[in-house]
């Protein structure tokens, strides 16, 4: 559900404001014996707005819109040193094609300012690196202190250091001046967003002039007879190897949910559009499981 720099800095600094939430709540209430289909429980973006603006999803469950933010806080924090085995239990280990795919097909080029959302882990920066080259550079945003630090520390130990900056911020309120990066990555991340709109929008601002966004998040499968196989892995088999591999099923189970309450792709693209953005197109990858959507500024 993924999921956020100066190479010098003191590695026990807190690197910006938002800083992670208490990790003692729990983060999703138990599912319904039988789970919504995944076309079912597909939701909106934004907030919710019919006679309960104040509201918006937490998964399946409806919290306060200024709860969002800690809650999910909260997942992250719980699943930070486990989360390369958290993206392999929900994607089977897909996760990895998926990433390099997405960054084989960014417009990126040597001395490029890259951008990278929800990036803690550093997975998708640590791909773009070559790409960048020793003029270019690689900002790691996360809003998960324990997230970030994780992506920061595992640079470091790779030897990757150079050419790297890492900034904990809140992707609906970055804090960089417009048009401050040719390339604006998201992954896996946009769905845990509270107000997905103002994100886009964001992204877009801090853009240069024919400069790409480029989002890949978990979408709609494709394939009426595969959902139910779907359904089953994310709803009952995922939470129980969260709970045997990482003693923590809740979190499983909410990203789980968080999948199929995130837009579908069109819905998305339709987002994007609305957020300014120009050329919006999306391309579903192993039949709709996931899907990269890339938006230009103009």
């Amino acid at each position: 559900m993924n999921t956020t720099p100066d190479p010098s800095a003191d590695p026990s600094a807190d690197p910006s404001a938002d800083p992670s939430a208490d990790p003692s709540a729990n983060p999703s209430a138990n599912p319904s014996a039988n789970p919504p289909r995944a076309d079912d429980a597909q939701g909106t973006g934004a907030a919710r707005t019919a006679g309960a603006a104040d509201t918006t999803h937490f998964g399946f469950r409806d919290v306060p819109v200024g709860d969002k933010q800690k809650l999910v806080g909260e997942v992250f924090s719980s699943v930070a040193a486990r989360y390369d085995l958290m993206n392999d239990l929900m994607s089977l280990g897909i996760h990895r094609a998926w990433k390099r795919y997405f960054v084989a097909t960014a417009q990126v080029k040597p001395g490029d300012r890259v951008l990278d959302l929800a990036g803690g882990t550093g997975d998708i920066a640590a791909l773009l690196r070559d790409r960048v080259g020793d003029a270019g550079e690689l900002v790691l945003g996360d809003i998960n202190g324990p997230m970030l630090r994780v992506g920061r520390d595992r640079m470091v130990d790779r030897g990757q250091v150079r050419g790297f900056r890492y900034v904990q911020c809140n992707a609906q309120t970055l804090p960089f001046p417009d048009a401050s990066f040719d390339l604006v990555t998201i992954a896996f991340g946009l769905r845990n967003v509270t107000d997905k709109p103002a994100a886009l929008a964001e992204m877009l601002r801090v853009l240069r002039v024919g400069g790409q966004a480029r989002v890949l998040e978990f979408s709609r499968v494709k394939a009426d007879w595969f959902r139910p196989l779907y359904d089953f892995h994310s709803f009952q088999v995922l939470p129980r190897l969260g709970r045997l591999f990482a003693g923590d099923s809740d979190s499983y189970r909410y990203l789980a949910e968080s999948i199929r309450k995130h837009p579908p792709q069109a819905e998305l693209q339709a987002m994007m559009e609305a957020a300014g953005f120009a050329r919006c197109s999306h391309r579903s990858l192993s039949g709709g499981i996931v899907a990269v959507h890339t938006g230009y500024r103009v």
